[in-house]
């Protein structure tokens, strides 16, 4: 299949060009009885679609903003006609599938563009009770940041928040010569599958505020970190002596739950 789309440095494009990798990606979806939508981000020239495209298990679709690649798409995959959402993912929202499948489960791949990679992954968030599994291609610095575990040096926001509601597990790592053109970085491909949580035992939206608020000024302590926020200095607990790195999603539910029965809040 001849490729006539030009990466777009603006779109942070670099189109995956192994075959046997775009195949491990698409095999680590677990097809299980979760899901029978699959909708790949950004397909660019169709190097993962295809192999979707294969799978008789789920229906694929795919979201894409790019003109040039939604024209190859339509060209080389008649199937997907119906199934191109001509959108920004970041826009993305359950009216733009199917009405007899947007309120159902639904799995999310792709090659994402790394500029973007993080505010896909709060837009999952945002559908989490709906995407039971995620496989996604990011930068390995973040790839490795979304699996780290509390203690370490690249765990941050993005970890707690993930980790909260998805079993993160580090897949593999891809080299920058396998895309078109090369990134200036190595790649990775991690697999994300909802836990059990369906809601966190505290005020879920205070939770998000106190990790982002204690990890933005990481090498203090919490005390000190979130005492611009909220109001923590007469609130009594070992866990705000600790910095954000040191803990984990129960510390940061139990710190939420306290600064949450605060009556100075």
């Amino acid at each position: 299949m001849s490729h006539s789309v030009t990466p777009k440095k603006h779109l942070g494009q670099h189109f995956l060009k192994d075959e046997n990798i775009a195949k491990k990606i698409v095999r680590s979806l677990s097809e299980k009885e979760k899901y029978k939508t699959v909708i790949e981000v950004g397909p660019g020239t169709g190097v993962l679609t295809k192999y979707l495209l294969k799978k008789e298990y789920f229906e694929t679709h795919v979201v894409e903003i790019d003109r040039e690649s939604i024209a190859f798409l339509k060209k080389s995959f008649p199937e997907l006609e119906g199934r191109i959402i001509e959108k920004d993912f970041l826009d993305f929202t359950l009216a733009l599938l199917p009405s007899a499948i947007c309120h159902l489960p639904f799995a999310i791949i792709g090659n994402f563009p790394y500029n973007i990679s993080t505010q896909i992954l709060f837009k999952v968030l945002e559908y989490r009770n709906q995407i039971p599994e995620v496989i996604g291609m990011f930068q390995k610095e973040v790839a490795e940041r979304i699996a780290s575990p509390p203690g370490n040096k690249t765990y941050g926001i993005l970890s707690v928040l993930m980790q909260a509601y998805y079993k993160i597990e580090y897949l593999f790592t891809v080299n920058p010569q396998v895309f078109n053109p090369p990134p200036h970085v190595k790649s990775a491909v991690i697999r994300l599958n909802r836990n059990e949580v369906k809601r966190l035992d505290c005020d879920e939206q205070l939770f998000f505020k106190v990790v982002k608020a204690g990890f933005n000024q990481r090498r203090k302590t919490l005390r000190n970190s979130l005492g611009s926020m909220f109001k923590v200095q007469g609130l009594n607990s070992e866990l705000l002596t600790k910095r954000a790195e040191q803990l984990n999603v129960n510390n940061f539910v139990e710190l939420t739950n306290l600064i949450m029965s605060s009556p100075s809040l």
